[in-house]
This record gives structure tokens, C-alpha cells and sequence, in this order.
């Protein structure tokens, strides 16, 4: 069975109670059970992905002030050089995902930082348009380049 250590993200593999001996896999995001091993596209089950961010605010954003600055005053493109630095610290790093979780803890303008980043699964139209679009072109493990949006400007990793 050593189909249960390689799962995706959010599966599980549980025994089956009407047939014993025989195995099922559950995504505890989406509440999906099925009788086929996973796939790591099978992340959208329900129409639905999960993703962490890093977003860096500025003067222009919908409400310019977070958790870090109560007024944010910096530019758009200097929040955008901001953004640039990170992406490259996250692309330099030997652990891309640490590193991401790392830097959205400390210098995100969204409250998810206590997370992470972790906005937790979503699916359409619950995000601005940009941000989803964007969420939903990457694959599992990818992390995007800037994405522009009402909020700021964010990277946006993919998690399931």
C-alpha cells in the first residue's frame, strides 16, 4: 500500500467499512472519496484550489493600511520591487515552500500572514477576478509571478 505515503495535498486513504481489506482515498479539503488513487490535478475536485500569498499593499491599494503599517504609504511600484525581491528569495531558496511560508509570515499585508499565507481552499468567484485567474492557471507546488489586484500586488502559491 505504499500508495497512502504518496498522496497529494488534502487525501487520505481510509479502509473501506463495507469492504473490508479494501481501500478508499478521501480529500479532507473537499470532502471527495473515491476508489482510484489521486492525482495531484485532482486538487480542483468541486472547483476548488488552495493557495497561500504574500501580499505587499500600497498607497493606491483598495484599503491601504494592514496588520504591519496602519498607513501604507509606499508606492506601486515600489511595493511591486518589494514583490520582486521576495519572488526572487523564494526562487533562490533550496525549500521554495518554506521559504514562501517564511516570508508571508513576516512581511505580507494580509492577516493570512499568522498562517502563512494559507487562504485555504476556494473556489471561483470568491477571490477578485486577477488573483483567481491566477490561482487557478498554477498547478500544485507552483508559485506565480506578480499578480496585480485591488489589495496589492501578491505571489501566489499554489497549495492544492
Amino acid at each position: 500500500m505504499s500508495d497512502r505515503h504518496n498522496l497529494p495535498e488534502g487525501w487520505v486513504a481510509k479502509e473501506s467499512k463495507s469492504r473490508p481489506g479494501v481501500v478508499y482515498y478521501y480529500n479532507q479539503d473537499t470532502q471527495v472519496t473515491q476508489w482510484e488513487v489521486p492525482t495531484a490535478s485532482e486538487g480542483t475536485s468541486n472547483g476548488k484550489v488552495r493557495a497561500s500569498h504574500l501580499l505587499v499593499k500600497h498607497s493606491g491599494s483598495r484599503r491601504p493600511s494592514s496588520w504591519r503599517e496602519e498607513v501604507i504609504t509606499r508606492s506601486e511600484s515600489e511595493a511591486r520591487a518589494l514583490i520582486d525581491q521576495y519572488r526572487k528569495e523564494i526562487a533562490d531558496s533550496s525549500d521554495q515552500e518554506q521559504k514562501f511560508g517564511e516570508l508571508a509570515s513576516k512581511y505580507s499585508d494580509c492577516s493570512s500572514a499568522s498562517k502563512r499565507g494559507d487562504l485555504g481552499s476556494f473556489g471561483r468567484g470568491q477571490m477578485q477576478k486577477s488573483f483567481e485567474d491566477a490561482a487557478f492557471a498554477l498547478t500544485v507546488g507552483d508559485i506565480s509571478g506578480p499578480v496585480k489586484s485591488d489589495s496589492g500586488i501578491h505571489i501566489i502559491l499554489r497549495t492544492a
